[in-house]
């Protein structure tokens, strides 16, 4: 009798764990079916989206950065099972990219801002989960970037012309997601921006006034709108920061030692010749940096900086008679010179 109860209780429980079983079976190889993945996280397998591998269970429409973006993302057209979550470049980017949070929805593939770009952005290709909403440096910019207009899948990471430069952009350190066409006042301009060539992929006035012109507004002497120091340095001055790890342009020992090295101060004669060298004597009239020579001079102690002040005024003052004749000038000043050499610093 209990042997039979016993029976009936085990066929109870396997009949019951069939059912469970059966009612799962439905799900575990369909795969999903809604365009919006859970971040980090997979339905069924031991695979997630965002390890670079397209399980089973992921596809192009819940997991773009794994298995890269459906056919016809990048069409132009938002339609089917395109949305943000997706295909940005299509259906523009979610609006809560940008919040600071990679949320749902959200990976490398389709908000840079929030989730930062996809390990291969910057290896020159244009990888399956990449395109011009994310990762322009590769895939070029995309085509209404440099119409004026912040227009939907683009940001301020894949377009500063349009959007305006990132809020971190200019503080003088090139952090991801930053590149060299999203935040060149950090990062530098890119490789090909100087060759004399406008490159239409990824040149224009915004990202290589170099090689493709001025934007309009440049050079009215206001720095304004999306205008930065690398985009427009006539209005925005010279991309520096002082104190970041690089001696930069116009930056020096004297005004910062932190990333220049701290100054050796220099004999007078020293300092006359450092100050001579900013002088482009063969130019007619001849062309001088102020800032070069201002330069020179502080690295010079007091008693220095009085004679070689005494030697650069009487060599402005002859340089009409001499020109660029340096023989000239030492003549002509001759007794500034003898002064400066017998300077001491106490």
């Amino acid at each position: 009798m209990q042997s039979s109860r016993r029976f009936v209780q085990r066929s109870f429980v396997g009949v019951m764990l069939l059912g469970a079983l059966g009612a799962l079976f439905p799900f575990a190889g369909c795969g999903r079916t809604s365009i919006t993945p859970a971040e980090g996280g997979s339905l069924g397998g031991d695979g997630a989206c965002g390890d670079g591998t397209c399980d089973p269970e992921e596809t192009c429409a819940t997991c773009a950065q794994d298995c890269g973006f459906c056919a016809g993302c990048g069409d132009g057209a938002c339609t089917g099972i395109e949305a943000c979550e997706n295909c940005p470049v299509d259906c523009g980017v979610c609006a809560s990219c940008g919040d600071g949070t990679c949320g749902d929805g959200e990976s490398c593939a389709t908000c840079v801002l929030d989730c930062g770009a996809c390990a291969g952005c910057g290896d020159k290709t244009c990888d399956p989960n990449e395109s011009c909403a994310t990762c322009p440096v590769d895939c070029g910019l995309c085509q209404t970037c440099g119409n004026g207009a912040c227009d939907a899948s683009e940001t301020c990471a894949s377009c500063p012309g349009d959007c305006g430069a990132c809020s971190s952009c200019g503080d003088g350190f090139c952090t991801s997601p930053e590149d060299c066409l999203s935040c060149a006042p950090d990062c530098d301009a890119c490789p090909s921006c100087g060759d004399k060539e406008c490159d239409a992929g990824t040149e224009n006035c915004f990202t290589c006034p170099g090689d493709c012109g001025k934007c309009a507004g440049c050079g009215d002497g206001i720095c304004t709108g999306t205008e930065t120091c690398a985009s427009c340095q006539a209005d925005c001055g010279v991309c520096s920061v002082c104190p970041n790890g690089k001696c930069e342009a116009f930056e020096t020992c004297s005004i910062c030692p932190q990333d220049c090295g701290t100054c050796q101060t220099k004999g007078c004669l020293e300092v006359v010749t450092c100050a001579l060298g900013c002088l482009d004597l063969g130019a007619n009239p001849p062309k001088f940096s102020v800032t070069c020579v201002a330069n020179c001079v502080a690295q010079g102690c007091a008693d220095v900086q009085f004679f070689v002040d005494q030697v650069l005024t009487c060599a402005v003052g002859v340089l009409p008679d001499c020109g660029g004749d340096f023989g000239c000038i030492q003549s002509e000043c001759g007794a500034e010179f003898a002064a400066c050499i017998g300077a001491k610093c106490n």
